[in-house]
Parts: C-alpha cells; structure tokens; sequence
C-alpha cells in the first residue's frame, strides 16, 4: 500500500509539472508575446538569418568543386546560406519535405539552421512523449551543430541543439528526433546526434568561425 501511494505522488508531480508547462506556453500574456517576437527579430538581424535558395545551393556547390581542381585554391569560405542550402538540398537531403522559409545562421562555431515544419515530420507527440501536447500540427524548428569529417567522402552534420515552437529539446531526446527526420538507409559511421553528408573525397577538413564555414582541401 505505501508504494502504491508513492507511485500515486509520483504521477500527481507529473500532471502538476505538465500542467504548469501548458499554462505557461499557451497563456503567456500578449505583452510579453509581443516583446518576445521584437527581441526574436533583432537577434535574427544580428546574427545574420539568411534565407536557403537555390543559387546558394549552387554557388556552395561551385565552391566545393572549385577545391577539387588541380590549380583550384586549398580552401573555400562559404557563407551561413552557402552552406547550408548546399548541405541540407544538395549534400545531406534530409530536411523535412514539409519545410517553408528555411534560413541559416552561423552563431558562434555553430551552424543554425531554422523552418517551418510539419511536426509529425519530427515525430510530434510520439518522439517528445508528454511534451509533445504543447506543440500544434505546425511550428518552427531550429537545429544547431557543428560538422565533422568522419573519413574520406563522408561526414556528419552533429546536432547539439533542437528548439521547436519554444520548446527547448532535451539533449537526450534529439537523437529520437533525428531517427524521425532521417531519410534513406542508415549510414555506417554516423553518429546518433548526426546528419550523414557524403561529401567529395578531396574535402579534408570543415570548420566553423567568424561567421563563414571553411573547407580544406586534402593537399598530398
């Protein structure tokens, strides 16, 4: 009996936690609202949001092949929108087909790429569990990581951080998300926070600072 009690307090605190969380998600005053989305657009404007297109895709793509010519440069610097629309459309193809107004950010040694989804593409309730109640049919979604060379031809765009609508993802449930959003075979290699990208054998090194990702070229 006195651990059927101990359970029954143990849920109580659960409902209780839940509870709170949805008051605070879905009753926020409009003041605060409005606050929120002004210091939203200026962080934007200041870490530079650029929107993912196609002819950054295609000047991304021109800048890797341009490593693997002989006489080419032994490195290139692309920008947050170079990147990322050459990796996610190009190279990874794994953003979510549900995905409207994409951009990018390099924040830090962090590429941050944001959208707006469909949140069954991210699993929803059965990915987030609980959590997954304060969420609508649709909502935005931010990844933020770094990318690592694993070998020759292949690497790995590693998520550290998900937020989706305002929802902080615990570190432990992004690779549950990611499970969901990975398109195709698994890739032998590929780290559970990871995002396969099979890049040209000639790329060496990829690396994130001062507001540009730069490639190496493999030099022999």
């Amino acid at each position: 009996m006195r651990g059927f009690f101990r359970r029954l307090g143990c849920l109580i605190i659960i409902l209780l936690l839940l509870v709170a969380a949805w008051y605070w998600y879905a009753r926020v005053p409009a003041s605060t609202t409005t606050t929120s989305t002004t210091i939203g657009t200026a962080t934007s404007v200041s870490s530079g949001w650029q929107p993912l297109t196609g002819a950054d895709a295609d000047r991304g793509r021109a800048a890797v092949q341009s490593l693997g010519r002989q006489s080419g440069p032994v490195f290139a610097n692309l920008t947050a929108a170079e990147a990322a629309s050459y990796i996610f459309t190009v190279v990874a193809k794994q953003f979510p087909p549900s995905a409207r107004n994409a951009q990018a950010a390099i924040i830090g040694d962090r590429l941050y790429v944001r959208s707006d989804v469909d949140v069954k593409d991210f699993g929803g309730s059965k990915a987030l569990g609980p959590l997954g109640m304060l969420l609508g049919d649709r909502d935005s979604v931010r990844l933020g990581g770094t990318i690592n060379m694993l070998k020759p031809g292949l690497g790995e765009f590693i998520v550290q951080e998900v937020k989706i609508g305002r929802l902080e993802v615990p570190s432990a449930l992004i690779p549950r998300i990611l499970t969901q959003m990975k398109r195709g075979k698994p890739v032998p290699g590929i780290s559970q926070n990871g995002l396969p990208m099979v890049m040209p054998t000639y790329i060496s090194d990829v690396r994130i600072s001062n507001g540009k990702i730069t490639l190496y070229k493999s030099v022999r």
